[in-house]
């Protein structure tokens, strides 16, 4: 009775808890499926402070659409209070929480959790979390993909285990990664943005993936009634099945929303630009050789450029930003009035790589 009660109460939740996300937070490229994900959270059956019920509670709140619970496997500081013999138990609770709703979908997964040179690393689309929990580290990484499982490297900036704060790959990590049993890692990790892991993404192939790695409330840690967002992974897949999803991340078919920042290679940045920065039609008025056309933002975040071409703005400079799901209003001087303009930007919050930001470029097109 009581956990049927528990249940009808979450379900009972749920419309209320959509307190400002109704518009998706980027729209996805034509044929693609965009998923909003964190793969990497905590509860109560490992070091973290909620029972799982929050972590959706939170994620429905938040837009997201897919959640890993990803508990400690060793590390258990709880289990005099909460004994779980169980490693799955957060997982089992948390997808049956989530069953009789479409929007968020959960799957489960486990945190390896060791001292350098391994260190941390999550393994999520897991079967059973307790195979995982064996005496030699390398032992758990090959169990975790025996299962089919997704591997990454979680915070290798973290200053507990990097005390000057820069993401290395060891001896071990290298080995592993030669063998495809590592096949991603977080170039962002609850509130640090780490550019040596993501040059470690871009010269070793792994996917780019930035998570909360949430313990407490993310309310409180990342200021979300004050406009701030959780570090978000977005998959883009062909589908929005689980096995389609799953497949995109070992393609590397992502990117992060950090705070203002956009990270992820340019193939996957570029369509998500594209998709979601729209331009109108250029007009000029009677007599005048002073075009106007206007720049739609479409997703959640600010978009903030850097127009590198020859030609100037009457009103702007040749930086602006463009605040979430808003309008700009350009006008811009091209001393004979032309048919079309071809733009070239630079999207200053859009990393592709430690020391390079997107670049593209947008037609507009007279009325």
């Amino acid at each position: 009775m009581l956990k049927f009660f528990k249940k009808v109460v979450f379900l009972l939740l749920i419309p209320s808890v959509f307190y400002s996300q109704t518009k998706p937070l980027f729209k996805a490229p034509k044929d693609s499926y965009l998923t909003a994900t964190d793969l990497h959270i905590h509860t109560v059956f490992s070091d973290g402070s909620v029972w799982p019920d929050i972590r959706l509670r939170e994620a429905l709140r938040e837009g997201l659409d897919l959640i890993a619970m990803t508990d400690h496997l060793e590390y258990q500081p709880h289990k005099k209070d909460i004994p779980h013999p169980d490693r799955n138990r957060s997982y089992q609770i948390a997808s049956e929480l989530a069953k009789g709703q479409e929007k968020l979908r959960v799957i489960n997964g486990a945190e390896i959790t060791r001292e350098m040179p391994i260190g941390h690393l999550n393994a999520v689309f897991i079967k059973d979390a307790n195979k995982l929990l064996r005496n030699d580290p390398i032992l758990s990484i090959n169990e975790a993909n025996a299962q089919k499982a997704f591997v990454f490297m979680n915070h290798p900036n973290w200053d507990a285990q990097r005390s000057d704060g820069i993401a290395r790959l060891s001896s071990v990590h290298e080995d592993l990664i030669n063998k495809k049993l590592i096949h991603g890692v977080e170039v962002v990790n609850e509130t640090t943005f780490s550019e040596e892991a993501l040059k470690i993404a871009l010269e070793n192939n792994l996917t780019i993936i930035g998570n909360s790695d949430i313990h407490g409330l993310t309310d409180w840690l990342f200021e979300i009634p004050k406009g701030g967002h959780r570090p978000i992974t977005f998959v883009m897949s062909k589908g929005k099945k689980i096995n389609q999803i799953k497949q995109a991340l070992f393609q590397g078919k992502t990117f992060v929303w950090f705070k203002d920042l956009l990270i992820g290679k340019e193939e996957n940045l570029l369509p998500i630009i594209k998709s979601n920065l729209l331009v109108g039609n250029l007009k000029y008025a009677k007599g005048k050789q002073i075009g106007e056309f206007t720049l739609t933002n479409h997703s959640a975040t600010l978009l903030n450029l850097r127009y590198t071409g020859s030609f100037s703005f009457h009103e702007d400079g040749k930086v602006f930003q463009i605040p979430p799901y808003s309008k700009k209003v350009l006008k811009i001087k091209t001393l004979t009035n032309l048919d079309y303009i071809e733009l070239p930007f630079e999207l200053i919050n859009g990393i592709v790589d430690p020391n390079e930001n997107l670049k593209f470029k947008l037609i507009v097109n007279k009325n």
